[in-house]
């Protein structure tokens, strides 16, 4: 749970959520210390510190968030804050019913605004899952036809294409999110993986930059990133950019076993043979990773990743079997 919880908020929001506690509790514990009949306000600006520290750990972590969940989080929690801070304020003789309100709002509110899956969603995906890819894109035309500004919409109907194989049409719909919100790493990312898979690499590599940029701490657009250096060639920069994403604590082993394929093969071309040797010795290690890959390229919808993967796979085999001993 907490490695769950590490990797969807990442360090930098992690450090932010320290600090703010940190601070806020530093500023409660001063108060604390203060002679009540001295500081009779004391009390009160401890509890004004506990509303601080709700509405901005909200932020921190609201921000992590798609818009829809912005907005069903904030009208569950922006009435809840608001009675506790009515209570702690002009009503503390009410606290205690103003608390429980709260409290059963919060409740009632993760039924009331629990997020309902459209019909046609479930249709595309039924449809996606049997391969039936038509009539899973005709389902999602349907869901953006009603709300063309549902960025969520785009990115779905874009993994069936890229699954479908028509990577332009995919790549359309990543540059339509971009165009509903600016700054999404995710449509990014998404454009930069589907400009890899048509082999534009300068393209894709435009694309990885700018999703790295908006998300330095998601091991994902280091990880894109560097591999788009690999098939560039760029050593230097596809070193940086993968040891960037090791600090992420990637949790999925096949990915960790591509990540030092590449970093060997970037130490290989930069001359530097312990380096090299050294991932050449923990890609050895990630035999798991390796059934991983094997098993996830056997399947129908595997296709477009067997044309971009399906080579480093077979290099991290030989490795792992020893019938290579270096990265070419």
């Amino acid at each position: 749970m907490l490695e769950q919880i590490r990797t969807f908020l990442g360090p930098a929001r992690i450090q932010a959520l320290i600090l703010l506690f940190g601070l806020t509790g530093l500023i409660s514990l001063i108060l604390k210390s203060l002679d009540p009949q001295e500081a009779p306000w004391a009390t009160d600006v401890q509890s004004i510190l506990v509303i601080v520290f709700l509405v901005g750990a909200g932020v921190i972590i609201g921000s992590r968030m798609d818009r829809e969940a912005r907005l069903r989080w904030l009208a569950l929690l922006a009435p809840a804050i608001g009675a506790l801070l009515l209570g702690l304020t002009v009503l503390p003789n009410l606290l205690l019913p103003l608390a429980g309100a709260a409290v059963g709002w919060i409740v009632a509110g993760i039924f009331i605004f629990r997020p309902r899956i459209p019909r046609q969603f479930q249709v595309a995906v039924r449809h996606m899952r049997n391969g039936e890819y038509d009539d899973a894109v005709k389902a999602m035309n349907e869901l953006i036809k009603e709300d063309p500004e549902n960025e969520d919409f785009y990115r779905f109907r874009a993994e069936i294409f890229r699954l479908w194989g028509k990577l332009d049409r995919a790549r359309k719909d990543y540059e339509q999110m971009i165009e509903i919100v600016p700054d999404s790493a995710v449509a990014y990312n998404g454009l930069a993986e589907v400009q890899l898979q048509s082999g534009r690499y300068a393209e894709a590599r435009e694309a990885g930059l700018r999703a790295y940029e908006l998300a330095p701490e998601v091991w994902v657009a280091a990880y894109n990133l560097g591999m788009i250096e690999d098939r560039l060639g760029d050593a230097a920069q596809a070193v940086v950019h993968l040891q960037e994403a090791l600090k992420q604590k990637i949790p999925d082993a096949r990915h960790r076993l591509l990540m030092h394929l590449y970093l060997a093969r970037a130490y290989s071309r930069l001359g530097d043979t312990e380096s090299a040797h050294q991932q050449i010795d923990l890609i050895k290690r990630q035999r798991a990773g390796l059934d991983e890959w094997q098993h996830l390229l056997e399947h129908e919808q595997a296709a477009p990743l067997r044309a971009v993967l399906a080579d480093d796979v077979q290099l991290a085999q030989d490795l792992i079997d020893g019938r290579i001993e270096t990265v070419p």
